[in-house]
């Protein structure tokens, strides 16, 4: 026989493990940025977020997009969270908001003005940050279910 679950009954989760790993992510996320944009001005010379004459770093522009970098992997930590209180299979869900949410953002810098090559540096970061956001929330979303039960 197989037990149904009464109603009410909540699945268990370690708050504090995943939101820890949120803020993990979160910082990895903005790292992703940085360096991405550190290769593509440094190492390929591609004006990514910032005009040629502000040179590898940039303006303050870089800071701010590895800053929403970080925001979006705390507002994937927070679905996640409402997932996994709420929806029945969560991780699914989750890979599938996630996964188009990442090809959103890759497809995005293509919509705007610009260069071909910062378009196309600016999506394979993009898809970096939203792969990374992904399978590190999804690691710990398991691990904070498994240890909260």
């Amino acid at each position: 026989m197989t037990s149904q679950p009464t109603q009410g009954s909540a699945r268990s989760i370690a708050v504090g493990r995943l939101w820890s790993a949120g803020a993990a992510t979160a910082v990895v996320a903005a790292l992703i940025a940085v360096v991405g944009i550190l290769i593509a001005r440094g190492v390929f010379d591609i004006p990514v977020l910032a005009p040629e004459g502000e040179g590898t770093w940039g303006d303050a522009d870089t800071l701010t997009y590895a800053l929403y970098c970080g925001l979006a992997a705390l507002v994937a930590t927070g679905l996640l969270h409402l997932l996994l209180v709420s929806t029945p299979r969560p991780f699914e869900f989750f890979g599938w908001i996630i996964a188009l949410a990442t090809v959103a953002a890759a497809a995005a810098p293509f919509v705007a003005g610009g260069e071909t090559s910062s378009k196309i540096a600016t999506a394979v970061i993009n898809l970096a940050v939203g792969v990374a956001i992904g399978t590190l929330l999804s690691g710990a979303g398991r691990s904070a279910a498994r240890a909260g039960r």
